[in-house]
């Protein structure tokens, strides 16, 4: 069934409205009709219109002010406008187009011209309406495409950062309490919803460079040699080395995560040695977030630590290993964090 056409006929004169309406017939249109521009913007706020055949002379508001209206409240639909006018001047004209029509014809009409013009931007507008259409579906699609990627990614990364946990016997619900607590911490700091989602994608990944750690020491019972640590702190360049090579905001957010999550407020941390606001908000986020959690499970060289001794060590350690506004942060938002911590409770 071909499609009815719904056209607005804008002329203070209703002879002239109904002259229109009979050259166009009621088989192939939809006609509607206004004899002012407020009651013309009226109809064309509530409808759908495919064209528009508007008088310029007109009380109150004219024709050129009712289109300049229109074209400012056409947020989806753009239809033409066409003039259908006496005046005859050039400056006319000119300001017709300015003011956004497509056309213009004027009176007396030849009957066959003003039809076919008619029919020449019925058309357009039906290809442009589906092309609109084609345009859509393919951003609709492209916006899924997009969100899969996007987890594809949070599933790769969140993988990798496992695997670099059980190695070193550690669960992959330390990796997820990490991210969470991370995500968290982002947010309440001010970051915005975007990087507070990136930290907490990318955490997972803060140890990958315990794939490069031997198991003799990655395992050890027990206190580390002095050479041994040296050796498990490698495992945050290697981290780094894994992932800088990509462009992408997330791996390089990761890549950061990775270098500097063992960097200390006041200096005393690896690998660079950095202190305060030269650490990164990520390296920052992701260094209290996670020793956080690990102080409170169980490892291979200790037992979970019960939660006064860890708000003693942290609250000690403001200043020190921790930037002091992200631990006021994590006590004054404790509630969230435990709640976040009880989620995704270890299950032996």
């Amino acid at each position: 069934m071909a499609k009815r056409f719904k056209i607005l006929i804008v002329d203070d004169v209703p002879k002239n409205i109904q002259i229109i309406a009979n050259l166009l017939g009621d088989e192939e249109y939809d006609i509607s009709y206004a004899t002012n521009g407020n009651h013309a913007l009226e109809q064309t706020d509530k409808t759908d219109f495919d064209l528009v055949l508007l008088d310029v002379m007109m009380p109150e508001m004219d024709g050129y002010e009712v289109c300049r209206e229109m074209r400012k409240r056409q947020f989806y639909n753009e239809f033409p406008i066409i003039f259908i006018t006496a005046k005859t001047d050039e400056e006319s004209l000119l300001e017709a187009f300015d003011a956004g029509g497509q056309d213009y014809v004027t009176k007396p009409f030849k009957a066959p011209e003003l039809m076919a013009r008619i029919k020449t931007h019925l058309k357009l507008k039906e290809f442009e309406d589906s092309q609109q259409v084609v345009i859509d579906n393919a951003l609709a699609e492209l916006k899924i495409l997009n969100k899969e990627i996007i987890e594809t990614q949070k599933e790769v990364i969140f993988t990798m950062g496992s695997i670099g946990e059980t190695r070193s016997k550690e669960t992959g619900l330390h990796v997820k309490r990490v991210a969470e607590y991370s995500r968290l911490l982002a947010s309440l700091s001010g970051l915005n919803d975007i990087e507070a989602d990136m930290v907490a994608m990318a955490s997972p990944m803060h140890d990958i460079g315990k794939v490069g750690i031997p198991d003799s020491i990655l395992n050890k019972k027990g206190r580390l040699t002095v050479d041994e640590f040296e050796v498990m702190k490698t495992h945050a360049v290697i981290g780094y080395e894994m992932l800088k090579h990509s462009e992408r905001p997330l791996m390089r957010t990761a890549a950061i995560i990775a270098l500097e999550h063992h960097e200390k407020w006041d200096g005393s941390g690896y690998p660079k040695a950095s202190s305060k606001n030269d650490i990164h908000i990520y390296g920052r986020i992701t260094a209290l977030a996670d020793v956080f959690d690990a102080l409170g499970s169980d490892r291979c060289y200790k037992q979970a630590w019960e939660d006064e001794k860890i708000f003693e060590l942290l609250k000690e350690q403001s200043g020190k290993h921790f930037d002091p506004g992200l631990v006021a942060i994590f006590f004054d938002n404790l509630d969230q964090f435990f709640d976040i911590r009880s989620q995704y409770k270890d299950v032996y």
